[in-house]
């Protein structure tokens, strides 16, 4: 497993990227070992003729729940009440195990190479990590939060996640699921667009801030990060307060909030793509109800401001997609950049820096992964097009290099009604 890939233009995927032409990335086993210029002797090494395409980081995807699969919802149907059931099913849930490794490799055939699960079905997050981690299953690196913690009438609760009616629960159920070595401890602090009683309500206060700040100081004690699930300004502010490293989501800040932010040296994880079809869709493709579309643009419009404030005051903003929700598959991280791009109004090389480098410093792991320099893991993709001049090149993936290990030519199915209605908004 030496390999030289050379006869590319490279994209690093560092702040100031520029394509580089005549070098020569070196890797050997996992890890690059160096890059060099062309004419170099490279003997020893099996040669991989990149053919004047792309070579850059893998995508990271931080917002990821492994069960969903992204399929539009049916006109009446009730996804959350449709989850909570299928949770209680074991015969379901054997068969949930699978689904799940099946779309873990399915990130990893679209082009990322690493995701960060906030809220999965049991402990198959962690299992599922430690099966690719020792080579039993092809997948991308994994940081898993496995089951969340919610409150009674909570986002996601009794689902995805434990239900705590105590800050002494809610400590107990971090130290529960600290058993499973997760990677990072998941909180739903607010409700969501489909839990929303009324107009303008979105993301209502659901946890209880001595509740946040019970669970964050058992998590920190443990050395684990805590994300949250937020979608309101109160929420944020509750969230930062007490103790919460990253905001998944987000709502617009105030200057407390900015200034909490800092304070906390916390981050923002924007995730456009849930928010986009209940927003923006017509509501004869979405089935969304009117409470529905108007609560989602409330939330869409909050997490593009929180973006761009936090941009403006030098706070991180990461991204994920919250594959799950509808319209949002495992196979569409590139069009999360390409949002980012058209409503935060990022250039296209930031979103690139941002889906590589910047997510792999928000997720701790900058020393290992999200970008092409020498000593760190050989995590690539590879494409046709430039994504710094059209960040759509990024949807069609020519190869993926995954700890050094060679997946030429990934091939995904695709859902073409999702295909088409997202489409409309590139």
């Amino acid at each position: 497993m030496k390999y030289a890939y050379g006869n590319g233009i490279i994209l690093d995927g560092t702040l100031n990227m520029e394509p580089k032409k005549d070098m020569i990335v070196l890797i050997e086993h996992e890890k690059i070992v160096d890059i060099v210029d062309k004419g170099t002797d490279i003997s020893g090494y099996e040669f991989v003729d990149l053919k004047g395409k792309y070579l850059m980081p893998g995508l990271i995807n931080l917002h990821v729940h492994l069960p969903g699969s992204g399929k539009p919802l049916k006109e009446g149907q009730d996804n959350g009440e449709r989850i909570k059931k299928l949770a209680k099913n074991p015969i379901v849930l054997i068969a949930i195990k699978k689904i799940c490794e099946k779309y873990a490799k399915m990130e990893l055939m679209s082009g990322v190479t690493t995701i960060r699960t906030v809220g999965g079905a049991k402990d198959y997050d962690t299992k599922i990590r430690d099966k690719i981690a020792s080579g039993r299953m092809i997948g991308p690196r994994i940081l898993a939060s496995n089951y969340a913690i919610s409150v009674p009438d909570g986002h996601m609760a009794g689902s995805l996640a434990y239900v705590a009616n105590s800050p002494k629960e809610a400590r107990a159920y971090v130290n529960k699921i600290a058993n499973d070595r997760p990677d990072l401890i998941k909180l739903m602090i607010t409700g969501g667009v489909l839990d929303a009683k009324a107009k303008g309500e979105p993301g209502v206060l659901k946890m209880p801030p001595a509740y946040v700040k019970a669970a964050c100081e058992e998590a920190h004690r443990l050395g684990l990060q805590v994300a949250a699930h937020v979608e309101s300004p109160e929420g944020v502010r509750v969230a930062l307060e007490n103790g919460v490293d990253t905001i998944e989501h987000g709502a617009k800040p105030d200057e407390t909030i900015l200034k909490l932010f800092q304070e906390r040296h916390a981050c923002q994880v924007a995730t456009l793509s849930p928010a986009l079809p209940y927003a923006l869709f017509d509501r004869s493709i979405s089935h969304a109800s009117k409470l529905e579309q108007y609560n989602g643009n409330i939330v869409f419009e909050g997490i593009i401001e929180c973006a761009k404030a936090c941009l403006k005051n030098n706070i991180p903003v990461g991204l994920g997609t919250d594959t799950g929700c509808p319209y949002v598959t495992h196979y569409d991280m590139w069009r999360e950049l390409v949002y980012y791009h058209k409503f935060c109004h990022v250039s296209n090389a930031f979103a690139l820096h941002t889906a590589t480098l910047i997510n792999a410093q928000i997720a701790g792991i900058a020393a290992i992964t999200g970008s092409i320099e020498i000593g760190k893991c050989a995590d690539l993709i590879v494409t046709a097009e430039n994504p710094l001049e059209d960040l759509k090149a990024l949807r069609t993936i020519d190869m993926v290099v995954a700890g050094g290990r060679i997946i030429d030519h990934p091939r995904i199915k695709k859902v073409p009604e999702i295909e088409r209605e997202l489409d409309k908004f590139l």
